[in-house]
């Protein structure tokens, strides 16, 4: 039975609702996961209007991009959302590499996407130590960053960072991968399918659970396209959209792996999607393993000044939360004319107020941990 309320309360005179009262959640709460601002209008428990309130630390890292030059930008892109780093260091390079027409050279593919595929792991371990931390069972956040400590290991290894990576360059990578990384790596992939099933033993198939999250937060498919929802959100939604797979990009046409989707489009079938995505990417690692070869990590010939022949260029890849897309308007200069960052947190957020209207508050903070909102992607 879906805890939601249709029909709010009408007062006598039809002017609205009794009884109502304003609710301030954040900007600096804990189920916010950063500085989010979500002001309530509550009939008793149930919500009659979730408004959020962004910008508390909106950076400007579109402005910023505009005045620097291409390769000085490379650290913000970490920035934004500093839990799926990688993926958006790959959007800002695939777009400059794809106006040059620079050749990225296997080795160098093999190893982005073996990275990016850790970060995703890694990032999905914040969110579901996150949300059952929210939920009130703190005991898996810390098996979560137990196994997320593996990752932050072999990253700092390869790149000399643990969070923020700067890591991917135009043409190529910083530095090539060493023996040490890709046999680490190797024991991860091994490592890490008990831990899942152990995920699942403890908490997946916890009663506590599915009762906290089955039929709670319902988003249609169709509410996703009217907001953009992209990631997890929609393909909890019954709806197989990836980029990897919808607009394929570096070498994941190679790899076999499947797009996990839950028909239910409630807060247990966004769950399941992201425990599930978690095993494909263990899968898609041990394939670039057994598939990378020897041969140079860096494109020949990359020009040490980057200017962009003028025009319109796009790029998009899967980043952990969805659909992430950098957008150029080139006019041949060492900077961007203009500089668009398609950050999915701020469409999975966009949807809040209509989801969660008629839904107790308990629930609906549920629904909001679900989305895996990341706020400084929001206000980037």
């Amino acid at each position: 039975m879906i805890a939601r309320k249709d029909s709010l309360s009408a007062a006598p005179d039809g002017q609205g609702p009794q009884e109502t009262f304003v609710l301030n959640l954040g900007p600096q709460h804990p189920a916010a996961h950063g500085v989010l601002r979500v002001l309530t209008t509550m009939e008793g428990e149930w919500i009659q209007r979730a408004e959020p309130v962004i910008g508390y630390i909106h950076r400007m890292h579109e402005k910023m991009g505009e005045n620097r030059t291409w390769a000085k930008f490379l650290p913000n892109t970490s920035r934004i959302d500093y839990l799926s780093a990688m993926h958006y260091t790959h959007a800002f390079v695939g777009v400059v590499e794809r106006a040059l027409k620079i050749e990225v050279p296997a080795r160098a593919e093999y190893i982005r996407v073996i990275t990016s595929e850790l970060n995703r792991i890694a990032s999905h371990m914040v969110w579901w130590g996150a949300l059952l931390s929210d939920l009130g069972g703190l005991t898996p956040f810390l098996y979560a960053f137990d196994d997320r400590e593996k990752i932050l290991d072999l990253l700092e290894g390869l790149c000399g960072a643990r969070l923020t990576y700067c890591y991917y360059r135009f043409g190529g990578l910083y530095n090539d991968a060493d023996d040490d990384f890709l046999n680490g790596t190797r024991a991860f992939v091994k490592h890490m399918p008990p831990r899942l099933r152990m995920y699942r033993d403890l908490v997946s198939d916890n009663i506590i659970l599915r009762k906290r999250l089955e039929e709670i937060g319902p988003i249609s498919a169709e509410m996703c396209r009217r907001y953009g929802a992209t990631g997890p959100v929609i393909r909890g939604a019954g709806v197989a959209y990836d980029v990897r797979r919808c607009e394929p990009y570096s070498v994941y046409p190679k790899f076999d792996f499947k797009i996990p989707t839950y028909p239910q489009a409630d807060s247990m079938a966004r769950y399941l999607v992201r425990m599930d995505e978690m095993e494909q990417s263990l899968r898609i690692i041990d394939q670039a393993l057994d598939q990378i070869t020897a041969g140079p990590f860096m494109a020949p010939k990359v020009p040490r000044v980057i200017k962009l022949p003028p025009g319109d260029y796009c790029y998009a890849v899967e980043a952990a939360r969805g659909r992430f897309m950098v957008r150029i308007v080139s006019d041949g200069k060492e900077m961007p004319y203009r500089l668009k960052l398609r950050t999915p947190s701020f469409s999975n957020l966009s949807l809040f107020e209509e989801a969660s209207r008629g839904m107790i508050l308990p629930d609906a903070l549920a629904m909001m941990g679900s989305l895996d909102l990341v706020i400084p992607d929001i206000d980037r």
